[in-house]
Parts: structure tokens; sequence; C-alpha cells
């Protein structure tokens, strides 16, 4: 139990249905969707693309999503691609021969076909039971009316705003400025789009005048997509991986994902005593540093497009976890994780629901970087994520740039099972963070007995680019002792990521946590 005396949430207690997510108003239309009957998918789908009008920074139907689900009555976890793909006639090549060295974040050529829409249409389809009009409703209705900009939305809003350009500006500032708290932000345009999609489905997004207009704006730029690129999207149903921590299973997304480093990175700390470490301590922070060093080092040469994926059964081999936790020093950081695990290796907005049948959703949507490539269309204003900058240049390479394939992805929803029964839909946000916050959330949990809101409330820190980012919520001593073991450590200007989750509890208790760091909550009924 917390301590009263401090600032802090309770955890969200209801029995009928849950949904947890970062904004009120997408938790709201999730349970309302259950409370007049929808299942959790309908549910999840319905506060999803309301998402992208409470926080179009975050997300939008421009974007990918990936999703875990679980269906009534059932223990087994099924898994649902909805990633985009590089436009066929876009190569590496292309930018190697131009000079560049990485894909340009705010171009088009880090615009991949956008893949969310098709997904959600795919599980109203085939999973949800109250159809795309009803689903799609209450996001028109707000796309509309408008939507006051929340405290963190804003935050982030001012920080990105930087990113649009051309027709984008128009769309999402005012005045050339971003909105602040309590401004009121409407979408139009993408209340339009919505309902085309309500009334005639996927092929009103990727087909017509939607994807017209996408394809125009793009190949203004130098864009090389197709409507053919638009009418071939697909997702891709599939199946977890999995790997075990303290005696608890841990289900991620298969690549295109970064699931696979949350569990190599689980892997590796199972061969320290962290349950015996002080849990807002130096030593705990400092192996799950080293850990997520090695992990992110695997993850760039292995990750990729699941049909380019190269040697992900080494990746998640128990010997490869026993053979990288053995190269950390307890005392002092690695300066160089790729020259010391190469010998190992010789040879990538999250909604969560779950309703009174027991049906779990875990979804994870996004538009990659705050406001993604910063591009919007031209007449509905659709913001474009900027996936494709998840590829690399690099001639041969696994994830190398290439026409009709999938880019690595950092955005990976998450599900824990115990003793073969679905106990957690999970996830953490916050671009390459979302691994290592898998990692610290499960062993939160399993090591330190905590319940999923204090496990979400405790304090980050991330091992990124060479700094380890320390929030504020551990204290100075704990900044010192890092720095003496030769980190490079700084206060992050933004708090790391955001969580949320569901514990399904035996007696039929749901009981929901969220992140304080951004707007959202948990709501039940």
């Amino acid at each position: 139990m917390r301590d009263f005396h401090l600032p802090g949430r309770s955890p969200v207690l209801a029995s009928n249905g849950m949904c947890a997510t970062s904004h009120p108003l997408a938790a709201k239309t999730a349970v309302d969707i259950l409370e007049r009957g929808g299942n959790a998918m309908d549910a999840a789908i319905a506060g999803a693309v309301l998402l992208g009008i409470c926080e179009p920074q975050m997300t939008g139907i421009g974007g990918d999503c990936f999703v875990l689900y679980s269906p009534a009555g059932s223990d087994e976890v099924h898994a649902l691609n909805g990633s985009g793909r590089a436009p066929a006639a876009l190569d590496a090549t292309h930018l190697r021969d131009a000079g560049e060295k990485t894909v340009p974040l705010r171009s088009a050529h880090a615009v991949t076909i956008p893949g969310a829409i098709d997904a959600f249409c795919h599980l109203s389809d085939t999973i949800g039971t109250m159809g795309l009009d009803t689903l799609l409703a209450p996001a028109i209705r707000y796309a509309e009316e408008g939507v006051p900009v929340s405290a963190r939305v804003a935050f982030d809003w001012g920080n990105d705003a930087g990113t649009l350009q051309g027709a984008a500006r128009d769309f999402y500032l005012t005045g050339g400025k971003a909105p602040t708290t309590g401004d009121i932000f409407c979408a139009p345009g993408q209340a339009e789009v919505l309902r085309r999609i309500a009334k005639d489905g996927r092929d009103a997004f990727y087909t017509g005048e939607v994807a017209e207009d996408i394809v125009a704006s793009l190949n203004a730029i130098g864009g090389k997509h197709t409507a053919e690129d638009f009418a071939a999207t697909a997702c891709t149903p599939g199946e977890p991986l999995a790997s075990s921590y303290q005696g608890v299973e841990v289900l991620e997304h298969a690549p295109n994902g970064q699931g696979a480093t949350a569990l190599l990175m689980m892997n590796m700390l199972s061969h320290f005593d962290v349950a015996s470490m002080d849990p807002w301590g130096a030593e705990r922070v400092h192996i799950e540093a080293e850990t997520a060093k090695l992990a992110y080092d695997a993850r760039n040469r292995f990750l990729a497009d699941p049909d380019h994926t190269a040697r992900l059964a080494h990746m998640l081999a128990p010997e490869t976890a026993q053979e990288l936790a053995a190269l950390i020093d307890p005392k002092k950081a690695m300066p160089d994780p790729v020259a010391l695990s190469e010998a190992v290796h010789k040879d990538t907005i999250y909604i969560t629901v779950v309703d009174k049948d027991g049906m779990s959703v875990s979804l994870i949507y996004s538009i990659f970087h705050g406001f993604g490539s910063g591009i919007a269309s031209d007449k509905f204003g659709i913001l474009l994520q900027n996936r494709g900058a998840g590829f690399t240049l690099d001639q041969g390479h696994a994830n190398e740039l290439k026409g009709g394939k999938r880019p690595m992805h950092t955005i990976i929803p998450g599900m824990i099972k115990r003793d073969g029964k679905v106990i957690m839909p999970f996830g953490v946000m916050g671009g390459a963070y979302q691994p290592n916050g898998h990692a610290r959330f499960v062993s939160n949990l399993t090591d330190f007995g905590l319940d999923p809101q204090a496990a979400i409330d405790a304090p980050r820190a991330f091992s990124d680019n060479g700094i380890l980012k320390v929030e504020r919520g551990y204290s100075d001593a704990v900044r010192a002792e890092l720095t003496e073991m030769g980190h490079k450590v700084e206060i992050p200007a933004t708090a790391i990521g955001g969580a949320q989750a569901i514990q399904l509890h035996d007696n039929g208790l749901l009981e929901g946590a969220s992140d304080a760091r951004k707007d959202g909550c948990a709501l039940g009924y």
C-alpha cells in the first residue's frame, strides 16, 4: 500500500471492464464502448483512434500499430502487425548516392505507408462486434468539435512544433504557434476521413481521394510513393515471442517490433540477483543500463522486417544472454558495447483494455518521432509518420532500406502470463526506451513485489546514446555514485516514457494503472 501522506495514485479497481491509456477522453470513450456491450477490441480501437486527436504529436491515422490480444475464455495470445512498408520504388542506394548516411527524419523518404487503419479495420471485422461506424463516431465528433489541449500534450506540442513543415503548420499550429494548455484543437479534415472509413472501410483510406491526397503531397517533395503502394497495404497476423522471468512468462510482439530486445534484457538480468539490490540504488541502475547497452546493440544487428530478420533464435538463446551478462563489470560502465559484444555475435501511445468476459487487448500506435515526419497531406491534414527512419542505409544489413520492406520499429505491446494464464496486458511508451521500460516494469513487479501502479510510478533511468538519463526521482547521491562508475549522467528534460497496465485477478477483479508522467488514467466500471 502506498504512503497516503505522499503524492501518488491508487490503483483503479473494477469488476466489469477496464481501460488504461494516456488521455482521459480516450479512456472514457473505451469504457463507454464496453458499457454499451462492445468487447475489449471494440473499446481499444475506439480509444486508440481518438488518441490521434487528443495527442496528435504522438499518434494518428498516418501511423502504424502493433497489437497483442487474448480472446475471451482463452489464454492464447495472438499478434497483429499493423506496420507499413517502404514505397516499392525506394531503395537505400538512392539515399547513399545522394550522400546520406541515415534516412533523413523529416523527408518524404522517411514516410512509410501507414498501416494502422488497415489493422483497425481488420480487427473490427474479425474480432470486434460493434462496427466501424460506432467505433469511429467519438473520434469524428471530437475532431469536429475540438479537444481541450491537456498539460503534457501542450508541453510536447511546444517542444516538437519545430518539426512541422508546409501544410502541417497550418493544420497543427495557430498563428504559427503551438497551442497551450486549455486551447481547443480541431481536425475537421481528419473527421471527414474517418467518416469515409466508417462508411466504406479501409478502402476509403487506401484508395481514392484520401490516398491520392497523401501520395500527391509526398510526391511534391520528392517521395516515391504510389497509389499501388497504398492499395497493397495489409496487416499481418502472427504469434508472439515469449520468455520467462522470476516466475512469470513475458510475451512480446515479434519483429519488426523490438520486443525481442526486452526479452534479451530480462534474460540477462536473470543472471544477477536484482531482488537483493536497493530498488532505487545505483547498483540496480548500473546493471540495468549495462544490460540495455548490450541488448540494444543486438537489436541493431539483427532486428528487421520479419521476412529479413537475421538470427532471432541466437538473440533469444539462453547462452547468448549468459555470455553477454558475463561481459558486465558490476562496478564500471562499459565504454563501447559494440566492441565488447562482437565476439558473442560473431556468427524497435499505448492503450490496454480488458472486458467483462476476460478478453485482453494490448495495443500500441504511433507516428514515431514527435509529429512524425512533420509532413501532413495538403487536403485532409493527415500527419505522416517517419518510421522509415528506422531503416539503416548499411549495405547488406537485414534492416537495410528496400522497397516493400518494413523497418525496425520501437513500439512494442506486452502481456504477462503466470501459470499459463494471462494476468496482465501492459505497455511502456517512449521510443527507444520501451524494451528497457518493459524489463524494468516486470522487474519492479517480480523482484520487488510492487503493484502495477507503484511499478509504473517508480523512478526511471535509461542509457541512451552514451548518456545515462536519470529522472529526478533518484537522489543526487545515486547520480554521484553512477558518475563515479563511469557513466555520463544527466537529468532528462522530459520524464522518461509512460506506461499503462491492467492486472486480472483470480476473483475477477480488474486493477488498472496509468502513468502520472502522462495526462491519462485508468477507468473501469
